[in-house]
């Protein structure tokens, strides 16, 4: 009888051990975004030695059977920071995991600041982050108009085929821009307005940052009024034997330009290797304007060439400004191999081309009661990259936790041609640079409150520079002088380092030192033949100290201070010594080898209010001084102020250090959420500054108008409504620019006839319909009444009434 009763408790609880082990070694998890609670699909896990690999499906839900309790679990999704746990510690948390978004977090994860990942509330800076998501919703056309949706970056528009970002009363050569990390500034960035950020592919963005204020430490040269920092999508490996493929398609529509563009990107994942393949291609016909507005911006005839002569024809519709139309092709190829979980290497290759477009602004420039030009365009913008990345983490080396070495390569071409009406002269220029740069970033924890960033760097920018004057009767053609000394080169040599002390969760202090030393060469003695310069080159050997200090202060969880102060510098590039253009009607801007650099000393203060995440207030104000500005002023060649260019008796004109600048301003955002589908977010922007123009304060050219923008958002599981006011105060005639005033036909005249630039507002409305995982819809109604207006200093009218349609689909 015992023996019976012993052997039924044996079984019992052999049935009650192995129900135990099945539960263990079944155990599913979830995977939840931190904040939302919302499932997330195609987390990675996988252990140290990659041999064991599972996927979360569509419910973020994954089985652990494959790993030991007491191994570490890696979690990995491109969007979320990287997570590591043991099995058993999963268990300890009902099995369920929360990821933090890198984006779109109250602890944001930002790449700009030091070239390695911080934490947003750490910096001192102010720094605005959009995501893919964000980016999918704005539709924008191109990454100029990406830049304007941060509603902190105002962007100026000579032709359709343009977008000149303007931050913090600093614009074109002033600012910075980079791509995964990578310099875009090359030695021929002008201080007029420049269209080298439409060359980025918005559908290949998977976020972008914008610091705004100076970031001479980490960039050197040229990043005075701020950094746009673009990040690329990165191919996803599968970290197992079976290949991941994924990938997107999107076809778009929009009215007023009648855009047509389509755009597809392919992953292919494996164990180790990963590859990305991005296309787009877009086709815009000629912009057309609002109706309600100055009639001053229409476009009521335009110059086309009839058997072989000239005529101003009427245009049928005023309100389609004629010729703006061309077509942009963008291509991207990535490449991603991990031998190792704490090795990767990186291949960027890219390549950008837009058609001939036209520029608008000098194709409306009167001459008397006539038109000036007969041609006016842009030829092919052309931008080709190739990037190659080494990243190593460490946790033995007494040099660094993190290294990380970019070599990059890349070749801008670029060209212009005009002819006056009725003239049978057309002069043609063309540009191309080389650039080659190299990286040495390194990142090192010296102790738990106390990390370094050091790094080194290298430029080197070859320019080739060609012009002729072509007759279009006798199809004969003779040499030019060129816009630039051909063969002229600049280098960079720079070091830098960085501090950030944190002792407690609450104070962050960071700061940091670089030396930069420029070296430029230019030779005009070509040139020399049509403007018999009084010398025959110039060199730049100037060297930089620039640093930067700042503290961020949370005293409670509703509360943060940021201060900081920095100074930035601009070293003279080949645009500044060595152009030759005709910057105004009646001007030529000739070279000037007696050129040092600029420096800004500015201070910034900062205070963000957290009200329970209910309302977020995030206020900001900032102050520049810009010493020995680099300045368009008349000059003098050879003791005359006029000499003839393509033909015509030209004011001379030089770059000089004329000037000095003084830029402030005021930032405002708010965002209010009424409840977990409705919020409200707005952004408000006040800038200020005056410039020495021969002892009279005048005001600074790429000032813009107080502007912002409001959002009403509503959102549930599958919809999302957007409706949008974007705002901008008037200038008036006195607060242009005196650059800006002799443009008056860009416009609108006010009571007495001057020149002036109106206020204006737009209302928008956008919508987006998830109906799948795989299939969204995203439509926007924009400037619903249909105003007419033109961005301050702009050359082309704004869109009018505007549909946008644009279908994605996701595999």
């Amino acid at each position: 009888m015992k023996m019976r009763i012993k052997v039924k408790c044996n079984t019992i609880l052999s049935v009650i051990l192995f129900l135990f082990l099945q539960v263990s070694f079944s155990q599913t998890i979830t995977v939840l975004e931190e904040g939302s609670n919302e499932p997330i699909p195609g987390v990675a896990l996988y252990n140290l030695k990659k041999t064991k690999y599972v996927v979360t499906d569509i419910d973020g839900k994954a089985k652990l059977d494959s790993f030991n309790a007491r191994e570490i679990i890696y979690f990995q999704n491109l969007l979320y920071e990287k997570l590591q746990l043991r099995k058993i510690e999963i268990s300890d948390n009902n099995n369920i995991i929360y990821l933090t978004p890198k984006i779109e977090s109250l602890n944001q994860i930002v790449i700009s600041v030091s070239k390695f990942e911080q934490s947003k509330r750490d910096i001192p800076q102010s720094i605005v982050s959009i995501s893919a998501k964000e980016i999918a919703l704005a539709n924008p056309q191109t990454s100029a108009d990406l830049l304007e949706n941060t509603g902190n970056v105002y962007v100026q528009k000579s032709q359709m085929g343009g977008g000149s970002p303007m931050i913090r009363g600093f614009s074109t050569n002033r600012l910075l821009i980079t791509v995964d990390g990578v310099r875009m500034n090359n030695a021929i960035f002008r201080g007029g307005n420049l269209q080298n950020v439409i060359s980025i592919d918005p559908l290949s963005i998977q976020n972008t940052e914008v610091t705004l204020g100076a970031g001479s430490v980490v960039y050197g040269s040229d990043a005075i009024g701020g950094v746009m920092s673009f990040y690329t999508k990165k191919p996803q490996l599968s970290y197992k034997d079976e290949l991941l493929v994924s990938g997107n398609a999107l076809a778009r529509y929009a009215s007023a330009n009648f855009e047509k563009t389509g755009h597809f990107d392919l992953n292919l994942g494996y164990k180790k290797w990963a590859f990305l393949t991005n296309v787009s291609y877009t086709d815009y016909d000629d912009l057309r304007m609002g109706s309600n507005g100055p009639t001053d911006y229409l476009r009521p005839e335009y110059v086309i060439t009839q058997n072989g002569e000239d005529v101003i024809v009427a245009n049928d519709n005023p309100k389609v400004q004629k010729p703006t139309a061309y077509s942009q092709i963008n291509l991207m190829q990535r490449a991603r191999y991990e031998p190792s979980d704490n090795l990767k290497f990186d291949l960027g290759l890219y390549y950008t081309t837009t058609s001939d477009y036209p520029r608008y602004d000098r194709l409306i420039r009167p001459r008397g009661e006539s038109l000036r030009s007969a041609e006016w365009e842009y030829g092919p913008q052309r931008w080709f990259m190739g990037n190659f990345q080494v990243t190593k983490t460490s946790s033995s080396s007494n040099l660094y936790d993190k290294i990380q070495a970019t070599a990059a390569y890349q070749n801008f071409k670029e060209s212009r041609k005009d002819r006056d009406f009725q003239s049978s002269i057309r002069q043609v220029r063309e540009e191309n640079v080389d650039a080659l740069s190299f990286n040495l970033d390194l990142e090192k924890k010296v102790s738990p409150k106390t990390t370094i960033f050091y790094g080194l760097e290298y430029l080197h920018n070859r320019i080739g520079s060609s012009a002729q004057e072509e007759n279009i009767d006798t199809n004969m053609s003779s040499p030019n002088v060129t816009r630039y000394p051909d063969g002229a080169t600049w280098q960079s040599l720079a070091g830098y380092a960085s501090l950030k002390y944190k002792p407690n969760s609450k104070f962050v202090f960071q700061s940091g030192l670089r030396y930069n030393q420029v070296l430029a060469s230019a030779d005009f003695t070509e040139n020399n033949a049509f403007l018999n310069l009084p010398f025959d080159d110039a060199e730049v050997n100037t060297g930089a100290l620039t640093g930067t200090a700042g503290i961020t202060w949370l005293p409670s969880d509703m509360i943060q201070w940021k201060l900081n102060a920095s100074t930035a510098f601009r070293a003279p590039n080949i645009d500044d010594i060595g152009k030759v253009f005709d910057s105004e009607p009646g001007s030529v801007v000739v070279p000037n080898r007696d050129l040092k650099a600029e420096y800004a000393y500015g201070g910034e203060l900062g205070l963000k209010l957290n009200f329970d995440k209910k309302v977020i207030i995030d206020l900001a104000t900032y102050y520049t001084f810009l010493d020995n500005a680099l300045i368009r002023r008349d000059f003098e060649l050879n003791g005359e102020t006029e000499i003839m260019y393509d033909g015509e008796l030209s004011t001379v004109q030089a770059i000089q250090n004329a000037s000095k600048a003084w830029i402030y301003g005021f930032e405002a955002g708010i965002e209010v959420n009424f409840s977990d589908r409705l919020k409200m977010r707005s952004q408000y922007n006040v800038i200020g500054g005056t410039e020495d123009n021969d002892g009279v304060e005048v005001p600074v050219r790429h000032v813009a108008p107080n502007f912002g923008r409001t959002h009403f958002i509503w959102k549930n599981d599958k919809l999302l409504f957007d409706v949008f006011l974007v705002y901008n105060n008037e200038l008036s005639f006195n607060q242009l620019a005196p650059s800006e005033i002799s443009k008056d036909y860009l416009y609108a005249k006010d009571s007495d006839g001057n020149p002036y630039a109106p206020s204006w507002h737009t209302l928008n409305f956008r919508a987006q319909y998830t109906y799948s995982e795989k299939l969204s819809l995203t439509a926007s109604l924009e400037n619903i009444t249909d105003q007419r207006y033109r961005t301050y200093s702009s050359g082309i009218a704004a869109a009018g009434r505007n549909l946008i349609l644009a279908l994605k689909y996701s595999f």
